[in-house]
């Protein structure tokens, strides 16, 4: 059995959790999280704590024993808190802005790059900062990926979008030829 697995998931105050079969949906104060539950996985709701137990009768279900108890963590602090990323301009001239539902990047590019900006995940523009915030941590985290991927860092000037703690672990550069 996972050690994650094994420990109880702790239930804030205004939150609700309603287990269908085979479906797990969490309701708090930010918003409502739905997650299909694999064959063989079983949650118990505690008046304070969430237990995920894995069905001993179904072969190789123990795998996903402290997948599905990290998801549903996931899940309760996603309505309670929300999850945030920064992502960081760095480039002379690189910004972008928030036009409704797009975001426009100027990124050095001949052309301006407009990315659509997915229902459930907010995004705010400071300065050479962009921060994407939402209440599921999967689509804030594939946004961000999706972002970044415009234009990742490159390691001679460290030009590009990076996350804000991202060490970009630069390269010396071309020697010169003459003696």
């Amino acid at each position: 059995m996972s050690r994650k697995g094994k420990q109880p998931i702790p239930l804030p105050k205004g939150v609700e959790v309603k287990v269908d079969e085979g479906h797990i949906t969490v309701k708090g104060p930010k918003g409502t999280l739905s997650q299909p539950l694999m064959h063989g996985i079983h949650v118990k709701v505690e008046e304070s704590h969430i237990i995920i137990e894995p069905d001993t009768g179904v072969d190789d279900i123990s795998k996903f024993h402290g997948l599905y108890r990290s998801l549903v963590h996931n899940m309760v602090e996603g309505t309670t808190k929300g999850f945030e990323k920064q992502l960081e301009l760095v480039g002379v001239g690189y910004r972008a802005t928030v036009q409704g539902h797009m975001l426009d990047l100027q990124l050095g590019f001949s052309h301006p790059t407009k990315l659509p900006i997915p229902q459930g995940i907010h995004v705010k523009v400071d300065k050479n900062f962009v921060i994407v915030s939402g209440i599921n941590k999967q689509e804030v985290g594939q946004y961000c990926a999706v972002l970044r991927a415009v234009r990742p860092p490159e390691p001679y000037q460290g030009k590009g979008v990076r996350y804000k703690d991202e060490y970009v672990r630069r390269k010396q550069g071309k020697a010169s030829g003459k003696k």
